[in-house]
């Protein structure tokens, strides 16, 4: 190793020679992922948080857990039940439609991950997340954010940002338009044949 001074600072450069080139180890800690939770909208975003979960399941052979939220305001009291037996008529077709689509996805995944799929409805998406999450054991959350800003963001709120902030275990937040470490499948087979 050799020390010199740096030309136009007050600093100390060390230089190290390719034979004292290794460093001593660094102990660090083991990453265990047994379990990733995927909240799952239908949109761009969380197909893209899908591929990230896919990657790391099969990097650390974890199961995945694609997670669908309905949000239903509270049913409002009255006399007649005629409008709640509508809207639970409406609320059990939706969830139906709602599966079929998980299914559709969890069938694009193929066998060499391991994927349960499920739907829950509640007030709050947010919550439902972090309650699955919590029931679930879930060591990791991805998920995929819209990316909403100014007066959206304000009257929508971000689902994502609360999930971040209630979440019993880490959360990786996909963005729509970021630098991706992680290609689809399809990406990677088509760069193979070429």
């Amino acid at each position: 190793m050799k020390t010199r001074a740096a030309r136009r600072s007050h600093a100390v450069v060390f230089e190290i020679e390719p034979r004292n080139s290794t460093l001593p180890p660094i102990r660090l800690p083991e990453v265990n992922l047994k379990k990733i939770l995927v909240p799952i909208d239908f949109s761009e975003p969380s197909r893209k948080a899908m591929q990230y979960a896919l990657s790391f399941a099969r990097q650390f052979n974890a199961e995945v857990l694609l997670l669908h939220v309905m949000e239903f305001a509270p049913l409002p009291t009255s006399a007649s039940p005629l409008p709640i037996i509508q809207d639970e008529m409406t609320r059990v077709t939706l969830r139906e439609s709602a599966a079929k689509q998980l299914a559709e996805w969890r069938n694009e995944i193929g066998a060499h991950v391991a994927v349960k799929a499920s739907v829950r409805d509640g007030v709050s998406p947010h919550a439902e997340i972090v309650k699955a999450a919590t029931d679930g054991n879930i060591d990791l959350i991805i998920l995929g954010t819209q990316g909403r800003t100014g007066l959206a963001h304000l009257l929508i709120g971000s689902t994502a940002e609360r999930v971040v902030q209630h979440a019993p275990c880490p959360v990786l937040v996909v963005r729509e338009r970021e630098h991706d470490f992680v290609t689809s499948q399809k990406e990677t087979s088509t760069r193979s044949k070429t």
